[in-house]
């Protein structure tokens, strides 16, 4: 069954709220106006204003009252309109969800699930366009997933849900309106570890969020040009999954590392240095990233293709890195 990348996020949302009456959902614009992204376009009419919440337009104060309500037993599912937005809640996300189970002694948990936008959103601009999660996977005390596939948005928050610790989900907006096939019987997905998407013998692309259907798009030309790539999907950016990444890299013995966030200090950074600390004589030839160029996000629609990794990119970067004529 085809479905929206939107439809898979909905259908997610909807479950838990059938499966748990604890659960319930807020944000700015969630309810009357269906959702920014009109991922929860209908909610309010079918579970009511006691499930589905308007909030003002303050994020430190709603990520806060999510914390409380999560402190007081609820799930609740706080969604946060954009990413760049949620710097308005970093004190509550970092000072507070992060550090209580901590800081009371292993008394308190606090389970709540963040949603959040994420990545460019078609022609936003420097201000709405921001690939946030290195920032989020660099705090203790949170988990933080990133729903690269249709599979995961559809499955990932009923696993998180679940879970007695602050739990960060990234949406992505430049894929709501993308369509792929999901079973009908598409459930909870692990949120433990990485993911092989396609098994592979030349080269590892490892990436996450927007990256996972451009890598398994250039797999498959690569394929055609007698390239045999492997495409690993992170999906949990805190903890990483070092045994997914490190027995890949054991296999392929080349790894490209494809984001779309800046290049400096980022997810690829990390995951560079964990191969090279722990698997460095595997390796055939040095650890490459292809990431976002470390400029903001520009308005023109050429522009903001140029700043981001591309199918093409991928392509050009992995036969240059096999030498291949």
């Amino acid at each position: 069954m085809k479905i929206t990348y939107r439809e898979a996020l909905k259908q997610a949302i909807r479950e838990a709220l059938q499966n748990d009456e604890r659960v319930f959902l807020m944000g700015e614009d969630v309810g009357r106006y269906g959702g920014a992204f009109a991922v929860s376009k209908g909610l309010l009419q079918e579970f009511g204003p006691g499930r589905i919440m308007d909030v003002p337009l303050s994020e430190s104060g709603f990520v806060g009252a999510g914390i409380g309500a999560a402190l007081g037993g609820m799930r609740p599912v706080v969604e946060v309109m954009t990413v760049n937005f949620s710097l308005l809640a970093m004190d509550q996300l970092v000072n507070n969800a992060a550090t209580l189970l901590h800081m009371s002694g292993g008394q308190l948990n606090v389970p709540v699930v963040i949603r959040m936008s994420c990545g460019t959103g078609r022609q936003l601009a420097a201000q709405h366009s921001h690939s946030w999660e290195p920032l989020y996977a660099h705090i203790p005390g949170l988990i933080v997933l990133s729903a690269g596939t249709h599979e995961d948005a559809r499955g990932m928050l009923h696993t998180a849900l679940q879970c007695p610790d602050p739990v960060i989900i990234f949406e992505y907006t430049a894929m709501l309106n993308l369509e792929a096939d999901l079973p009908a019987d598409a459930g909870a997905v692990n949120i433990d570890r990485a993911c092989v998407r396609k098994e592979g013998k030349d080269i590892s692309i490892i990436t996450y969020g927007a990256g996972v259907y451009k890598a398994l798009d250039a797999a498959k030309e690569l394929t055609a040009a007698g390239i045999d790539a492997e495409v690993i999907d992170l999906r949990v950016l805190r903890p990483l999954d070092n045994i997914s990444i490190l027995d890949s890299v054991r296999k392929t013995h080349r790894v490209l590392v494809v984001e779309e966030a800046w290049g400096s200090v980022n997810i690829a950074a990390e995951v560079s240095a964990r191969i090279m600390e722990n698997v460095f004589y595997e390796l055939d030839a040095g650890v490459q990233r292809l990431c976002g160029i470390e400029v903001p996000m520009p308005y023109p629609k050429h522009l903001e293709d140029a700043s981001l990794p591309q199918i093409e990119d991928i392509i050009k970067k992995v036969k240059k890195m096999l030498q291949h004529d």
